[in-house]
């Protein structure tokens, strides 16, 4: 078995927030190999959507 077999066999069995973690240090990786700088924001801005992109968070900041 290939290792991106293995790796999409895992990916298979995580719950959406740790594929998007998973995704999240894909990026990283592929940054580093490129000679990039990392820039941990970009990085956690997909988890981190999920948690500011909410009806709650809205109504929680409207008067700001």
């Amino acid at each position: 078995m290939s290792t991106r077999e293995l790796i999409e066999r895992e990916l298979d069995v995580l719950s959406e927030p740790l594929q998007r973690e998973v995704y999240d240090f894909v990026r990283f990786l592929k940054a580093r190999a490129n000679g990039e700088v990392f820039n941990g924001l970009l990085a956690s801005e997909s988890v981190l959507e999920r948690d500011w992109n909410t009806p709650e968070e809205d109504a929680a900041w409207q008067n700001l």
